[in-house]
């Protein structure tokens, strides 16, 4: 018996493969980096900064969304085979605490895992751990598994 959890992702990724792969979008514009891909979890923060703040000096909630949305369809897109990926149905966020410097930093995890929808719940924490954002995202899931 193996001490290493079997993994949700059918996808292969590394957090530098994902980095890559948002080059030239909203997430590498907004300063997103992924910090763990993990058996059941993803992870990426966002610093806090002109980019992301609100002319009252806060973090954006828009921002947060980004974040959360970021996390929700990348984590779902690498539950899927080759053949289908995962599109936003529906978000929500939680703004819970004001945070002005630093980095929020998101976990994503799965609620529910079901062939034409997935259920991910994300919270964003600040750096010294404490709430900023509870969000919970719906992805449809699109196309027909290919054989490969």
């Amino acid at each position: 018996m193996s001490d290493t959890p079997a993994s949700i992702f059918r996808r292969p990724a590394t957090v530098a493969s994902l980095d890559a792969l948002h080059v030239g979008t909203t997430v590498k514009h907004l300063g997103i980096e992924f910090v763990q891909v993990g058996p059941d979890v993803l992870i990426a923060r966002m610093p806090v900064d002109a980019r992301t703040k609100q002319p009252a000096g806060i973090l954006h909630g828009g921002a947060s969304v980004v974040l959360a949305e970021t996390l929700g369809s990348v984590a779902a897109t690498l539950c899927l085979p080759a053949g289908q990926t995962a599109v936003g149905l529906d978000i929500n966020a939680n703004h819970i605490r004001a945070t002005r410097e630093g980095w929020v930093t998101g976990e994503c995890r799965p609620v529910h895992i079901g062939r034409s929808t997935h259920v991910w719940q994300i919270e964003l924490r600040d750096d010294a751990g404490r709430l900023t954002c509870t969000s919970r995202i719906t992805m449809a899931v699109l196309g027909q598994p290919t054989s490969g």
